[in-house]
């Protein structure tokens, strides 16, 4: 049973950056909608913890990005209401909006890649191009669960000692900065061990070497390819014009024509790609339980 996580690193990397490259170079509503209910659906399929803190900060970080823009920015042709001597225009309203989920289906898809791209994946996809790199990375995306856990810790024994008060704002807020303060600390002082370790175990030296037990595989080849070509059609009809939108000074866009069509089919297609796969093996595997 293969899902997504399960696929060759080297696929899962270019299946981000084409989905990821389209939604943040691409201001077209419709595409951005895609994109978030991809993403959305992606990350519910994965988690299985149900993160609904997740969601909520997420919603709130759209609510606030998308009201910025239209009281910021008074562009546009169609006045909404005047506050303050400020026009609110619809068009800088709709570009907030849109921004915003832009934003927000970026983040949802950043999250989902540090849930499958673990380490020794990506170890694997940029060890052989840049070593530090890919240590960097793989390193940069340990340390955010250490620092998780290390922070509850500190904070749950700060409880206990007494120190940590949560009687008023005054008193959060400086047990806040406390626990920052050791955050930063045990970071730092970690993060030498780990230089020191390295250096003892003679990282530098010699050239290095790499293993794996990542395969290319036939399933690989034909989910590259059911990426590639979605991809290889929405990029045709963003190059001939025929998917494009914008918003000042009156919002327009292009008329629905076959090929305009056929590129938005193709990326929500390519933003759904993995969730139909995931669906597929939770599907195969109810019905071989079944069977038993």
């Amino acid at each position: 049973m293969r899902g997504f996580g399960d696929l060759n690193p080297a696929v899962i990397m270019t299946y981000y950056l084409s989905v990821i490259g389209t939604a943040m170079f691409c201001m077209d509503p419709v595409v951005i909608a895609l994109s978030l209910v991809g993403a959305c659906a992606l990350f519910v399929t994965l988690d299985k913890k149900h993160s609904l803190k997740l969601h909520i900060s997420f919603f709130l970080l759209f609510l606030v990005m998308a009201l910025i823009n239209p009281i910021w920015y008074h562009n546009g042709v169609t006045v909404l209401f005047v506050v303050n001597d400020s026009p609110i225009t619809l068009e800088a309203l709709m570009y907030g909006i849109s921004a915003s989920a832009m934003i927000v289906s970026v983040l949802y898809r950043l999250r989902t890649f540090t849930m499958i791209m673990t380490a020794d994946k990506l170890l694997y996809v940029f060890g052989r191009l840049s070593p530090q790199l890919s240590l960097v990375l793989s390193m940069a995306l340990r340390f955010v669960p250490l620092i998780r856990t290390q922070t509850a810790k500190v904070r749950s024994t700060q409880k206990a000692l007494g120190i940590y008060r949560e009687d008023n704002i005054a008193d959060t807020l400086k047990g806040e900065m406390r626990i920052f303060s050791i955050i930063a600390t045990w970071a730092l002082e970690n993060g030498i061990i780990t230089s020191d370790s390295m250096e003892a175990r003679g990282y530098g030296e010699h050239r290095r070497t790499n293993f794996s037990l990542f395969r290319f595989t036939r399933g690989d080849a034909v989910f590259l390819a059911l990426c590639l070509i979605p991809a290889a059609v929405f990029a045709a009809a963003v190059a001939s014009g025929e998917a494009a939108f914008t918003f000042y000074p009156a919002m327009s866009g292009t008329a629905v024509t076959p090929l305009s069509a056929a590129g938005y089919s193709a990326y929500g297609f390519l933003s759904l790609l993995p969730c139909i796969l995931e669906w597929k093996e939770d599907i195969r595997w109810k019905y071989l339980i079944s069977r038993i």
